[in-house]
């Protein structure tokens, strides 16, 4: 479990796993400047100038031995100096024989297999930029970002490379495939064995010396969810995926405890890797720290906790439909979570009804904390420390991290005003990729990032996430935030999740509209469920319309997908 944290007048006491004692420096006085700027507490960090392949592999000899990954099903898997050298040999190959030069794009479409941390290092270690997609993804889809991320080649499944290969004929556009075994199948006709390539024995690896990347040069290339619009490819340099590292390392917040030859955290990797914040908190973080992280390729939800047990997961990273699932699944039990330490919820917001929910499962003090941050910052802005036992807020801005809350004039306001939350700091993306229109609405004039989202600063830095700003709904003159409303429904015995957009209404402007899917076993009516509602939220708030759907769509990520209720029942 984290160490505990002893808090006196002026700095922080730090106890860890070996019972020494080492001080961790705060900030003394108020977060919060005359101009409106909000100040992490935390104390300012120096970044490593390194390419992120370098960061990774720092620490490499002090754990050569170490399972770096392996599959929670098959216990197929690598140790650290395996990866290193099938990731290595992969690098060479790639500019070798697949001719891939620095600055290049690569394009992973894998789900969470072992293989993918050391294909995402290759690509790295050959000077490439990793672009990464959802394995699930139509050949429409595979061939938009194949053609925006301008990628030289694509790793994927040999079960996939169907879809590939029709995502390429629409794009007009003839590159190497590559594909992972996992399971001795034979590779389809076209592609190229990715164990040839990382394998090769006689490979010239004195190629690798002709890389040159500098810090400031992009490495990774995701796209974001497009929740709310078209997907825009974000460029991460080397130096914003360091520094976020480097960021959630500090002594009082950090997400890992040291690898020891007597310890080693485990993680489960259920998170998508093609999402930035599996990529940089599951992928890159924790191999730099020689943890072990066990892959989910498949989410099926009894494997997953059966996983929790079996492979003794100390590390747990998720997103709010897990959360959930954790809460109510029948086979929830504090047997299944007696390894659990550690839970960070990320991608979307929580209640603290939500979470208690869960811990009421647990059944013992753990470390829950909420963090935040988008694909446009690497992803990580804010995360609280253990001590924070509100599970409604998300915690302190992270060292090195600036913020600020403004209006819809983008004048600053002050504690406990709502507004949109701006950011600025070393992990904030150089932009988006070829779309100067959307960097102008994304940056202002004084180069603060504005994140779109809804937020509230206390007096000691504290925020606390509300909504999207988009995702308003105006009634009658006043913000309704859906997820206000979703937390409220969620409460409601027989719910299990639910979803609230806003539609036109001829006299108020916008109405909040529901969508709730119930419990297995459970009832609930429609009037019953606005009716729980209603008791509990001013007049202008009150749902109007509710529809009993199935389930709620939700992104890779966790995050309810409103426009596409909207699109479908609206």
């Amino acid at each position: 479990m984290l160490s505990k944290i002893l808090r006196t007048s002026n700095k922080s006491l730090r106890v860890l796993q070996n019972g020494s004692v080492c001080s961790v420096s705060i900030r003394k006085t108020s977060v919060w400047t005359p101009e409106g700027i909000i100040k992490s507490p935390f104390k300012t960090i120096e970044i490593p100038n390194v390419s992120l392949y370098h960061y990774v592999w720092h620490n490499l000899d002090k754990w050569p031995e170490r399972t770096m990954a392996v599959c929670a099903e098959t216990g197929r898997g690598y140790t650290y100096e395996q990866a290193f050298k099938l990731s290595h040999t992969l690098g060479a190959n790639l500019r070798k024989k697949l001719k891939i030069r620095d600055g290049d794009t690569v394009m992973i479409m894998l789900p969470n297999v072992p293989d993918y941390p050391l294909v995402a290092m290759g690509i790295l270690e050959a000077g490439g930029v990793i672009s990464t997609i959802n394995p699930v993804y139509t050949a429409h889809e595979v061939q938009r970002q194949l053609i925006m991320s301008e990628a030289k080649a694509i790793i994927t499944l040999p079960d996939l490379t169907g879809v590939v290969k029709q995502a390429l004929q629409q794009a007009k556009v003839n590159i190497p495939i590559i594909v992972v075994k996992t399971n001795g199948e034979p590779i389809p006709e076209g592609t190229i064995a990715f164990n040839e390539l990382s394998e090769d024995v006689h490979v010239d690896l004195s190629c690798l010396k002709q890389v040159r990347r500098d810090p400031k040069d992009i490495c990774f290339l995701p796209y974001s969810s497009g929740t709310t619009g078209m997907p825009k490819g974000v460029v991460l340099t080397h130096r914003n995926i360091v520094a976020n590292c480097e960021q959630i390392s500090d002594p009082i917040i950090r997400c890992h405890e040291d690898t020891t030859e007597s310890h080693q955290d485990v993680v489960l990797a259920v998170l998508p890797f093609f999402h930035i914040y599996a990529a940089t908190v599951l992928m890159f973080h924790k191999m730099r720290h020689g943890i072990k992280m066990v892959t989910l390729a498949k989410f099926q939800p009894e494997v997953f906790l059966h996983t929790l047990l079996k492979h003794k997961v100390n590390w747990l990273f998720v997103a709010p439909p897990l959360v959930m699932l954790m809460a109510n699944h029948p086979l929830s039990s504090p047997k299944l979570y007696r390894y659990l330490d550690n839970v960070i919820n990320g991608a979307a917001g929580m209640t603290s009804s939500d979470v208690e929910r869960f811990l009421e499962k647990v059944q013992r003090k753990i470390r829950y904390n909420q963090g935040y941050g988008l694909t446009e910052t690497s992803p990580a802005i804010a995360l609280g420390h253990k001590d924070v036992q509100n599970y409604d807020i998300v915690g302190n801005a992270l060292p090195n991290t600036e913020l600020k809350i403004v209006d819809l004039e983008l004048k600053s306001l002050g504690p406990n005003q709502m507004g949109e939350i701006l950011v600025r700091g070393p992990q904030v993306m150089k932009g988006y990729k070829d779309n100067p229109e959307a960097n102008a609405e994304a940056f202002t004039k004084d180069g603060w990032f504005r994140t779109g989202d809804l937020a509230m600063v206390d007096e000691q830095g504290m925020l606390r996430i509300y909504d999207r700003l988009k995702e308003l709904i105006k009634v009658k003159g006043f913000q309704v935030p859906p997820a206000e409303l979703e937390a409220l429904l969620r409460d409601h015995p027989a719910v299990n999740d639910a979803a609230v957009v806003g539609v036109p209404h001829a006299t108020k402007g916008e109405s909040p509209k529901a969508f709730v899917a119930l419990k297995p076993g459970k009832s609930a009516s429609a009037k019953d469920l606005c009716d729980f509602v209603a008791d509990k939220v001013a007049t202008y708030k009150k749902i109007d319309e509710l529809l009993i759907i199935d389930s709620i769509p939700r992104s890779s990520a966790g995050k309810i997908l409103r426009k596409d209720l909207k699109a479908k029942y609206c």
